[in-house]
């Protein structure tokens, strides 16, 4: 699978990210390829088991912020969710469970794709 085909099987605009990147390919699969080692999904389930939602409310705005920059956009809508919930630290805890498993789908969706990019 190609970067190209990666963004499109997640229902991602790849033309609007690889303008962001000035038109470099091998920049948007370089940045792709380190999103699945970023630390912010596995802390926003961590907290979230805590129930530490000012941390979790972190880890969801960063998360949010990196799908945005990558032009992630299935998993920014929900990761937008999720941090909406936690603003303020005090969520509606019936919701959180329905949310993140969204995410959870989402993110699983997205580096399974990133990992099926060819090199």
């Amino acid at each position: 699978m190609t970067i190209e085909e990666c963004y499109n099987s997640i229902g991602s605009n790849y033309e609007e990210v690889l303008g962001r990147f000035a038109g470099n390919k091998m920049l948007v699969e370089k940045f792709a390829r380190k999103f699945v080692d970023d630390p912010s999904y596995q802390m926003l389930t961590e907290t979230l088991e805590k129930k530490d939602y000012e941390e979790a409310f972190r880890a969801a705005h960063t998360l949010k912020g990196v799908c945005a920059n990558l032009g992630f956009t299935q998993l920014f809508k929900v990761s937008r969710d999720i941090t909406e919930e936690l603003r303020g630290g005090n969520p509606d805890e019936s919701k959180l469970p329905e949310l993140f498993e969204k995410i959870t789908d989402e993110y699983k969706k997205t580096v399974d794709a990133i990992n099926s990019v060819n090199e």
